[in-house]
């Protein structure tokens, strides 16, 4: 059973359809290519949404994890290992800070940088005991978890997975005036996305993200980024809140920091935020395993030199132009992002953007879409000059077909 509607046919039997992929099964891949059971290439233009930012397969990621397969792969946080002490110390001076609480996922690291947020409220700020209050914005997204979703405003997550987990104001993304009503004496923390994801790759004003650190800065409160799309090289800076010279206080990675190879996650944060945790207030099995910190401590060692954060800026200057080129045909309404990270809104009269998606599959390019007319681009980092050009042309000839 290797035909592409047989295995297809296999997986919607006997899995959730919790999913709804596009009708490809992949088999192989390397760089920004990747290739189906029967043998049709396709350039990849999602990215694993941003967690294979160094391409799939790539030698120095995937040395990192054979060495380490040799030798241990997980001990828990029962005992040390030897990997782990260098994996937090260069994460910490990665992101300017001075501690580092491991996890597994994007979602259990925002998890995590909630109950980080609220333990911290507690015992430094001085909220009362059960009034702490996160503030975030319209149109997040940082996972699914029953916490997470309790502050999103996408339907299709919450519908019919209540009741919710109290303590969140949500206020309308990039605006800075609802943010100043929203935050009291009680706000222990603004969880933002530096740049919206999900929501169709969505950049903030100019000075947003820099009136909120100021804000939070004045009002006692934690500014908490999740940059677990955003952040590692993808938006031709290591992290996008450089783009306006912000640092928060809290950086929420994921999905890059595993090299696309396996997950891992991470807060990280100065010693007086993660210094609040004891012993057995929280944790994780797997989180800051031997395996993972051997692949994540090559993702960093990669992301020091700036080859790729540079790689991005460049070839997100090309992508952007390439794009900006079709708004005024009447195809594409609005383009959106930064660096090698784009959000293409199309003329609902040319198509869905599953639609768009479909055809693009047809034609060898790999793409998702967002919230109906959106299509999502955000290839490897690796990927090569010609085929970012090759793979934008499709769409190109897609949406003038």
């Amino acid at each position: 059973m290797t035909t592409t509607e047989a295995l297809i046919a296999a997986a919607d039997a006997h899995s959730a359809h919790n999913y709804h992929p596009l009708p490809v099964v992949i088999a192989t891949a390397e760089g920004a290519w990747m290739t189906d059971v029967e043998g049709r290439r396709y350039l990849d233009f999602l990215a694993g949404y941003s967690a294979l930012n160094f391409g799939h397969g790539h030698p120095r990621l995937v040395a990192a994890a054979k060495a380490q397969l040799e030798r241990v792969t997980l001990t828990s946080r029962a005992f040390h290992h030897d990997r782990f002490a260098a994996f937090c110390a260069q994460l910490a001076e990665l992101c300017g800070k001075e501690m580092v609480l491991p996890m597994n996922t994007g979602a259990e690291a925002v998890e995590t940088a909630v109950k980080t947020a609220r333990k911290w409220g507690y015992r430094v700020k001085g909220v009362p005991a059960g009034m702490a209050k996160v503030v975030v914005a319209a149109g997040n997204f940082h996972g699914r978890t029953t916490t997470v979703i309790s502050f999103s405003t996408d339907p299709e997550a919450r519908a019919d997975f209540g009741p919710y987990t109290p303590g969140f104001e949500i206020v309308p993304y990039g605006d800075l005036t609802a943010m100043r009503a929203a935050v009291t004496e009680n706000t222990v923390a603004v969880l933002l996305e530096p740049i919206q994801g999900e929501a169709g790759v969505l950049v903030p004003p100019a000075g947003y993200l820099a009136g909120v650190r100021e804000l939070t800065r004045q009002r006692g409160v934690l500014f908490v980024a999740d940059e677990i799309q955003s952040g590692l090289g993808r938006t031709g800076r290591t992290f996008a809140c450089e783009h306006e010279g912000v640092v928060p206080d809290v950086y929420v990675l994921g999905k890059a920091l595993g090299g696309g190879v396996l997950p891992v996650s991470a807060v990280v944060a100065d010693a007086a935020v993660l210094g609040v945790f004891r012993p057995g207030e929280h944790g994780s099995t797997f989180g800051g395993n031997p395996l993972a910190c051997a692949v994540a401590l090559e993702v960093i060692a990669m992301l020091r030199t700036g080859e790729f954060q540079e790689r991005a800026a460049e070839l997100g200057e090309l992508l952007h132009r390439r794009l900006a080129e079709m708004t005024g045909s009447g195809r594409v309404t609005a383009v959106r992002g930064r660096g090698l990270w784009a959000g293409v809104d199309v003329d609902p009269a040319v198509g869905s953007g599953r639609a768009v998606a479909e055809r693009l599959m047809e034609r060898g390019v790999l793409v998702k879409d967002a919230h109906g007319v959106t299509v999502r681009v955000a290839p490897p980092l690796v990927v090569e000059e010609e085929d970012l050009e090759w793979g934008v042309e499709q769409l190109w000839e897609v949406l003038s077909a």
